[in-house]
């Protein structure tokens, strides 16, 4: 395997895993479960794990993409660019859902304030990591360019 390898494993993990936590908490709020609404936290969280993951080993897939002939660096620099802001945008959902977390499970009254702004601002990261995706499928399928 190889470093394209690894980023193609990885890759639509940061994007798969923001929708589930998000559909999970909204059915937190709908059958108001508090324990649901922390797996959703948890859900967020590894999908900053993963954000983090993808972005690792996207050097390494650009190293072996640069090889190829007909790939345009500049679509290579674009979804680079994308990837940087969706992964920040991640880690801060990750980091948010610690403290949704903590405020949960400490009982506060604010908890649900928190999961509320949460779902809203998973909406960002979910956008910013369709462009994400977008950018990067279009280095090698010209079909969607």
């Amino acid at each position: 395997m190889n470093g394209a390898h690894y980023h193609l494993v990885l890759n639509h993990l940061p994007i798969i895993i923001p929708i589930v936590g998000l559909l999970v908490l909204i059915g937190g709020f709908i059958v108001k479960s508090e324990i649901v609404k922390r797996t959703a936290c948890c859900i967020f969280i590894l999908g900053a794990i993963t954000a983090f993951a993808a972005t690792a080993t996207g050097d390494g897939a650009e190293h072996v993409v640069k090889q190829i002939e007909g790939i345009s660096k500049n679509l290579i620099h674009e979804h680079e660019e994308k990837a940087e802001v969706f992964a920040l945008l991640s880690y801060v959902l990750g980091i948010g859902s610690i403290a949704a977390l903590w405020s949960n499970w400490k009982e506060k009254s604010y908890a649900d304030y928190i999961a509320l702004a949460l779902m809203v601002y998973s909406l960002a990261v979910l956008y910013s990591g369709r462009q994400t995706g977008t950018t990067g499928g279009e280095i090698r399928h010209s079909e969607i360019r």
